[in-house]
């Protein structure tokens, strides 16, 4: 690590030890996101880490961004997934939105004062992206959406969504994005809903019944959003790793600890082959992420960004995040099982890792795809 890597996982290493944890246990039982600690992300200024300092953010490159990431969801996946998401949306308006949206927009988000969440999903189109529903007619006013989106997270708490609707054909080119505030007419919120996981971020439909959007709200040109919002989620998925990497790496850290303090047959359980296998192998495991993640990180800064990388790291490190929390609960025993211990949780919010940013098995298609290139 360099020093600026260094001073950044000291200082949220004791953040999140002071005002995360001594919380999240409850949170995650009450459902309960708490908007203070996503403020004091900000004014420890991470929530628009990425963004250039000149609208509030701090310039951080991808790998510096991802051991943020990283460094929080060791305490809370939830608020890492928050601040991951609001940066993407912050990232695309960065990219592709005019002066006036820059200015208007991102101070907030980067001062952590406001949330943006990424609206794409629908019921009916979630790996298959280009075929949503949402649409999009242009009038002299504005444009006027109607349709609904599915699984948003931050719905409800965010103010600034990045809506992702149907203006022309029906391929992926008649796709635009939409900056759509919180209270605008026509927009509501569906149900909130019940997950295995993430249960202090809040994941809502969104509803839109005749909402007119302003014409400047439309982000880039119409037929950008799609390919821009594709585009952003190669990063995502690099940053999808880096999250999962920090769940595995304080799920062996748990598992590690307490088979050195439990003893059975008069001896700790650490001492038995068994498990030492089971720790040796999670241990590889995150190790074998962190570099992957690392290096997809490192090309992106290097503007070298590889696709099949980005790909194989998230695949890597959320596959591993899903087999070492269940590993350490099994460690762990009896007591893993329950919530006086933090990988029954841990191990809840792996799973969804394994889905968000493009399922697993998207990625291997993707894999494949990058591989049929290069061979061909």
């Amino acid at each position: 690590m360099n020093e600026l890597q260094k001073e950044i996982q000291q200082t949220l290493r004791k953040f999140c030890q002071t005002k995360i944890d001594p919380f999240i246990e409850e949170d995650d039982a009450e459902e309960n996101f708490r908007m203070d600690i996503y403020q004091e992300i900000g004014a420890l200024g991470f929530a628009g880490g990425p963004i250039a300092e000149e609208f509030g953010g701090s310039g951080l490159n991808c790998e510096d961004f991802c051991l943020v990431l990283r460094e929080i969801a060791r305490s809370s996946t939830s608020y890492a997934v928050t601040l991951s998401v609001s940066a993407m949306v912050q990232g695309m308006i960065e990219k592709f939105g005019t002066q006036k949206q820059k200015q208007t927009y991102l101070p907030a988000l980067t001062s952590g004062q406001e949330i943006a969440a990424f609206a794409l999903s629908e019921a009916s189109s979630g790996s298959d992206a280009a075929s949503l529903k949402t649409t999009a007619k242009a009038t002299a006013e504005g444009y006027v959406l109607n349709g609904s989106k599915m699984w948003i997270t931050s719905g409800g708490i965010a103010k600034t969504y990045l809506v992702m609707a149907r203006t022309g054909g029906d391929d992926s080119k008649g796709i635009s994005a939409f900056i759509v505030r919180d209270g605008t007419p026509g927009f509501s919120y569906g149900k909130k809903e019940k997950k295995m996981g993430w249960k202090v971020s809040p994941t809502r439909e969104l509803i839109f019944e005749n909402c007119l959007v302003p014409k400047e709200n439309l982000l880039g040109t119409e037929g950008l959003g799609l390919k821009a919002a594709l585009g952003t989620l190669d990063k995502g998925r690099i940053t999808i790793g880096a999250i999962a990497v920090g769940v595995a790496e304080r799920a062996l850290e748990e598992a590690v600890k307490y088979a050195l303090w439990r003893q059975q047959f008069n001896q700790p359980i650490f001492d038995f082959q068994g498990l030492q296998f089971m720790m040796a192998d999670m241990a590889t495991e995150v190790a074998a992420s962190d570099l992957l993640v690392k290096k997809a990180a490192e090309l992106y800064d290097a503007g070298t960004p590889d696709k099949k990388l980005s790909s194989m790291a998230k695949l890597k490190a959320t596959d591993t995040a899903m087999r070492v929390t269940t590993d350490a609960v099994q460690i762990l025993g009896g007591v893993g099982y329950t919530s006086e211990y933090p990988v029954e949780r841990l191990m809840r919010d792996a799973k969804v890792l394994q889905i968000v940013e493009g399922t697993n098995q998207i990625q291997k298609v993707l894999i494949a795809r990058q591989l049929k290139q290069e061979y061909e």
